[in-house]
């Protein structure tokens, strides 16, 4: 298969799975990306970043016919993310350039994430929760904006299964995740850019037609995932996002070590 034309399918496909739950997609795409695309390392994370910023808009835009886009949410999780993802680029183009480490940075990453997915799926622990302070999404979307940075996922995708996790509702996170996502691939990507001017490294800007392809599927898919998640069952799409984020995460500590 011509490697654009995976690059589509991979993206629809990604983004239509995890569009209904608030994450772009692209931490799923990025093995994708490395072991299928051949996109390499530190390259890879601009180009995730570039995916979100062509793909998010279509579930954006399904999303808006609901409600607006510009909640209190959103404008919290943007004043964390915005600036820890210009910190996580820095860190990703200096200090972790190679590819083994940037695995178990992944891997590190990932494996939480699923097991913290699939627990609060089977426990629907959370549900009673009081809602969490602003310091504390502020405090988490900065931290998350710094590892958004490095993994090259803009940060709103990991906000959505901790906000989730500590009582706010779905149908409020999916919308205000994605569009933070979307705004902070925009300032990563082009921080990305500005790094490469600046460092003359062509390997650390984005790869343009395979980011493009990618994201275009991505368009697609996040528009039939927005529209599809009043129908699908939500238990079911936390368990199998927190399945692949295991496995991928295990494929990567084990080609690591």
């Amino acid at each position: 298969m011509n490697v654009l034309v995976a690059g589509f399918v991979a993206g629809l496909v990604v983004a239509m799975l995890t569009a209904p739950v608030g994450v772009s997609g692209a931490v799923f795409l990025l093995p994708v990306q490395i072991s299928v695309l051949g996109v390499p390392s530190p390259a890879v994370t601009p180009t995730n970043l570039l995916f979100n910023v062509v793909s998010i808009p279509g579930a954006l835009r399904r999303y808006s016919r609901r409600g607006p886009l510009r909640s209190p949410l959103t404008r919290i999780l943007l004043v964390g993310t915005l600036p820890g993802v210009v910190v996580g680029a820095m860190i990703r183009v200096f200090l972790v350039p190679s590819a083994g480490v940037f695995k178990l940075i992944a891997a590190a990453l990932l494996m939480p994430l699923g097991v913290w997915l699939c627990l609060f799926t089977a426990t629907r622990a959370g549900d009673d929760k009081p809602r969490p302070s602003i310091r504390f999404i502020t405090g988490t979307a900065l931290a998350v904006g710094v590892v958004g940075g490095i993994y090259g996922i803009g940060g709103g995708s990991l906000l959505s299964p901790i906000l989730v996790g500590r009582g706010v509702p779905l149908a409020e996170v999916a919308p205000a995740a994605l569009a933070s996502t979307f705004l902070t691939s925009i300032a990563g990507a082009a921080t990305y850019l500005g790094l490469a001017v600046v460092t003359g490294g062509t390997g650390i800007a984005p790869g343009w037609a395979i980011g493009l392809s990618c994201g275009i599927g991505g368009l697609v898919g996040g528009y039939l995932g927005a529209h599809l998640q009043p129908q699908l069952p939500e238990r079911g799409l936390r368990f199998a996002l927190g399945g692949v984020a295991i496995v991928t995460a295990s494929i990567y500590a084990a080609q690591s070590l």
